[in-house]
């Protein structure tokens, strides 16, 4: 995979362990981490959450021989930003890789050095940050992905399919599951009530949409 990947003119380090990750990634010099799940020390779900929660955005793709839907959701979950399975072809991950690029210049498009504001809340799209009234949260990439293509389309429903299209860009996971996990963890920070929301609302059959304040609300939503 690093010959492959130097052939296309990608510059690699290459770390065996993962007690040494944490620090490589913190001096700031990577574009991409390809990360393995089980590897030795600390497995990689766990340093995911450790880098993520330190602030550092860096792209992670998950290499990993694990596939089950539910640990694919738990990497995403845990600040991944994609998830491939072995064995894969060479030409997959290179997909993948440039993917991953293309959504986190999406991402940063326009946004840059700005936030989004609703409701006494706020997103900052370039240090994946969120304001509420209940104080400040990290947001993964993907998290600000959705948030993104919701907003992009206030009022208007977004279907599952959409988002899975918009945010990774092919069809990966056969459920939608993967997306109603992240609107679960997106109430969980921006609504009063996440069992009664009033800015991302359930459109039911369809898919989300988004508000940007209660009394936009649609009642035929939930």
């Amino acid at each position: 995979m690093r010959l492959n990947l130097e052939a296309e003119g990608y510059k690699i380090v290459h770390i065996a362990h993962g007690n040494d990750v944490l620090d490589e990634i913190r001096r700031g010099l990577y574009d991409l981490a390809l990360m393995d799940i089980m590897l030795p020390g600390i497995d990689g779900l766990t340093l995911c959450k450790k880098i993520r929660a330190e602030g550092i955005t860096t792209p992670i793709l998950f290499v990993t021989a694990r596939d089950q839907q539910d640990e694919k959701i738990e990497g995403l979950l845990a600040g991944g930003d994609d998830y491939i399975t072995k064995p894969f072809e060479i030409k997959e991950l290179l997909v993948r890789i440039q993917a991953i690029f293309r959504r986190v210049a999406w991402l940063a498009a326009e946004d840059a050095g700005k936030t989004y504001s609703f409701d006494n809340r706020s997103i900052d799209f370039q240090s994946l940050e969120a304001t509420t009234p209940n104080g400040k949260f990290s947001l993964t990439r993907k998290e600000c992905m959705i948030l993104k293509y919701l907003i992009e389309r206030s009022g208007e429903t977004v279907s599952r399919d959409q988002l899975l299209d918009a945010v990774w860009g092919y069809d990966v996971y056969p459920t939608n599951r993967t997306v109603d996990n992240f609107i679960v963890r997106l109430r969980k920070i921006f609504e009063d009530d996440p069992a009664q929301p009033v800015y991302i609302k359930t459109v039911r059959g369809i898919g989300y949409r988004f508000m940007r304040s209660p009394a936009d609300s649609d009642p035929r939503t939930r």
